[in-house]
């Protein structure tokens, strides 16, 4: 019986590096998983969703998924994520993983944490 755990074992690590390829393989098509945490409805809130709701839909338009989350009444989520500003932006997928702190006014600064720089000159050059 441990013969049978054993392989069992084997083969799920075996699996994951497989599972890591086909990952970073369509990383260029996954959607962006963003999570923007907010402190309640004030007008810096209320100017980053604004914000980063424009960025998306000119830049990611149907590849994003976002969260916003209001640590007033999810303070637990503050930890688990490290948040020690709000808002503050989080861009889980595609890797690497980014942190940006602020209202999402400046665009070029956002555009850059998601990676995205590159892609808005590409759009300029057509």
């Amino acid at each position: 019986m441990p013969e049978a755990i054993m392989k069992e074992k084997k083969a799920k690590v075996k699996s994951t590096p497989d599972d890591l390829e086909l990952t970073i393989a369509n990383q260029g098509r996954d959607k962006y998983i963003l999570r923007l945490y907010i402190t309640g409805s004030t007008s810096r809130s209320i100017l980053a969703i604004t914000n980063l709701k424009k960025i998306c839909e000119e830049y990611l338009e149907g590849r994003y998924e976002l969260k916003v989350i209001d640590l007033y009444q999810q303070p637990d989520l503050a930890k688990g994520e490290q948040i020690i500003a709000a808002p503050t932006l989080i861009k889980k997928i595609p890797l690497p993983f980014r942190r940006i702190i602020g209202d999402m006014s400046d665009k070029e600064k956002v555009l850059l944490g998601l990676d995205l720089r590159e892609l808005k000159n590409k759009k300029n050059s057509r």
